[in-house]
């Protein structure tokens, strides 16, 4: 599935030259990646197997993985990749890659269409240039620091995207990623409170829930367990569509090892329910 030219090629308010030059390539890398991972999704022959951790890694998450660095090698030689197959190490002080190349395997690996290649872009530990492509949704999301955040359907023009304008938590669509997350932590009550705080709960999931945060059609997004390359690639679109992302202890961080985003109005709010206040 390809995609119209970011709006960087062609906007007055386009960002200094190397924000540009990097969403330029993390939307090329997003094609490499819906041209693997589309054509394994709901393959007969695709290989599932199991991390230590118990969570499913398949034959499309490595490959397209193995695909992505070597782009990065060619393109950015100087930089650094973190990938959730591959491992890797960010540097506070550089550029960093980080890179989910299936986030939604257990969708993936069920034939849900809802899972996502993520690409991120951190520099001096902040995350920048971000792009979330859902091929399966025939979906994208993307963001880069001054650029403003952007979806595109189907491969057709980019349209600019923000947050909602909900400014009360009563009034606000809350989404998780699996609510048990909250139990075997020992944190059923934080959740419950929270969702008791909001009008409307769902569980629409991983980098789902907070692309749709940006886009103003859900305020709130949770998750008690998340990695750094769930997060760094939707730092960039939930801040640049006007949201906010911190830890549960509100941090502003994509390494905290869980995340709140919210359409900013009701963060504050949402973290007090959070800490049962």
């Amino acid at each position: 599935m390809e995609h119209a030219a970011s709006p960087a090629d062609t906007s007055p308010d386009a960002p200094a030259p190397d924000h540009a030059d990097d969403l330029a390539l993390a939307l090329q890398l997003a094609d490499a990646a819906d041209a693997i991972t589309l054509g394994r999704f709901r393959a007969a022959d695709l290989r599932v197997t199991r991390k230590p951790d118990r969570t499913p890694v398949t034959d499309a998450d490595t490959a397209t993985e193995d695909a992505l660095r070597a782009v990065l090698g060619t393109e950015r030689p100087g930089d650094v990749v973190l990938g959730e197959e591959r491992g890797g190490e960010l540097s506070e002080n550089g550029r960093g890659w980080v890179l989910d190349p299936v986030d939604g395997t257990k969708n993936f690996s069920r034939g849900v269409p809802v899972w996502a290649t993520l690409i991120g872009l951190t520099v001096h530990g902040h995350a920048v240039v971000g792009v979330a492509s859902a091929p399966a949704l025939g979906r994208r999301w993307w963001g880069a620091a001054g650029l403003g955040a952007w979806a595109s359907d189907n491969g057709g023009p980019p349209r600019r995207i923000t947050v909602s304008g909900v400014a009360d938590l009563a009034d606000a669509y809350l989404s998780t990623t699996d609510f048990r997350t909250f139990s075997e932590q020992g944190d059923l009550e934080r959740w419950i409170a929270l969702a008791d705080a909001c009008w409307e709960t769902r569980a629409f999931g991983d980098f789902w829930q907070y692309c749709l945060v940006a886009e103003g059609v859900v305020d709130v997004a949770v998750d008690r367990a998340a990695s750094v390359w769930d997060l760094a690639a939707l730092v960039p679109i939930l801040e640049e569509a006007g949201g906010r992302l911190t830890d549960l202890d509100g941090v502003a961080t994509h390494d905290g090892g869980n995340a709140l985003a919210s359409n900013g109005l009701v963060h504050d709010a949402a973290l007090d329910a959070l800490r049962g206040r």
